[in-house]
């Protein structure tokens, strides 16, 4: 109802005029900087209605962004990869705006991506961040979190395929296929990885756009822990790997296993051909047993893979059920 009621109030004509626009904004402890966040969204976005998700925050978040005009909501449990599932159920509109809550992306540049992803019909434009210049770079994006990026970016880009450049921008325009085909199994921040690999794996049509990303509002701190917060995400990663290249993972056990097994058995086997005799008989029975590993590893490999791509099929009918976002003429 929001929504429709939003878009009849347009009074300009945008390239989404006729569609429902949403802009989901997770929040934890952004009192600081939502007012503007929210005012900068409906400005850029005439005729979307912006929803403030609030974290169980403790410094009166949801009331600075009900008081800015956003529809504020509340998710109890604590985590990106909550809230946005919690957003992405709830809400019902053709195009959705993720950002995060920190003033620190541009909303002059969501018209463009809204644009751009209904000319080319896509279900995903990733904001790649990018920084004026190396100082206001340094303050907003710390040499930590930009080298975690590019190593867990490479990761992926390395199993999945390199169509994405900032796998971690919290800054995103989706279609409405892409929204209510994800399943967001993700709790925290490796929510953005799970987006990610989804895109990557159903073969969607996605690009990336450089959009600007400046330091945080002065008074408010981020939430993302270097370390224990990439191991989450490397974590995610692992498990994502495993669940989408199981054959690659199991043929790369079993050769490793094989391997180990030869480099055991093959000096036993030599003897016995120089003497006939097995005076090594522990060797022998260890190097059999790596053997038979391997080639259990291979099999479980293969079967995995079967199921992974059943898993594989079944979301990729979920996604084609659900029709594209047009923009319409009516």
């Amino acid at each position: 109802m929001l929504l429709e009621q939003a878009r009849a109030l347009s009074p300009l004509p945008v390239p989404w005029a006729g569609l429902r626009l949403a802009v989901l904004i997770p929040c934890y402890n952004e009192a600081v900087a939502i007012p503007k966040v929210v005012a900068d969204f409906r400005t850029a976005l005439p005729g979307a209605v912006v929803f403030v998700y609030d974290n169980n925050s403790a410094d009166g978040t949801a009331a600075a962004a009900e008081a800015a005009g956003a529809v504020v909501r509340r998710e109890t449990q604590q985590g990106k990869g909550h809230v946005i599932r919690r957003g992405f159920a709830d809400i019902d509109a053709d195009i959705y705006v993720l950002v995060d809550g920190d003033d620190t992306y541009d909303a002059a540049a969501a018209p463009a991506m809204v644009a751009r992803l209904l000319a080319e019909q896509l279900d995903m434009v990733n904001g790649r961040r990018v920084s004026n210049d190396q100082a206001s770079a340094a303050a907003a994006y710390r040499p930590g979190h930009r080298f975690g990026n590019r190593v867990l970016t490479g990761l992926v880009q390395s199993v999945f395929g390199a169509r994405i450049g900032d796998m971690l921008s919290g800054y995103r325009v989706f279609s409405r296929r892409f929204v209510k085909s994800f399943p967001a199994l993700s709790s925290g921040f490796e929510i953005e990885t799970e987006i990610t690999v989804h895109a990557l794996e159903l073969a969607m049509p996605i690009t990336e756009m450089p959009t600007r990303y400046k330091e945080r509002a002065a008074g408010s701190a981020s939430k993302l822990r270097t370390f224990s917060d990439g191991v989450r995400i490397l974590r995610s990663i692992t498990v994502l790997v495993r669940q989408e290249r199981p054959l690659q993972v199991f043929a790369l056990a079993g050769a490793a296993l094989l391997l180990l097994g030869l480099a055991v058995g093959v000096p036993v086997i030599v003897e016995f051909r120089h003497t006939g005799l097995v005076p090594r008989l522990p060797s022998a029975v260890l190097a059999t047993g790596l053997v038979l590993l391997s080639f259990l590893s291979f099999a479980c490999g293969m079967i995995l893979d079967t199921v992974a791509r059943g898993r594989k099929e079944m979301r990729r009918l979920a996604y084609l059920a659900i029709p594209a976002t047009v923009r319409r003429t009516d």
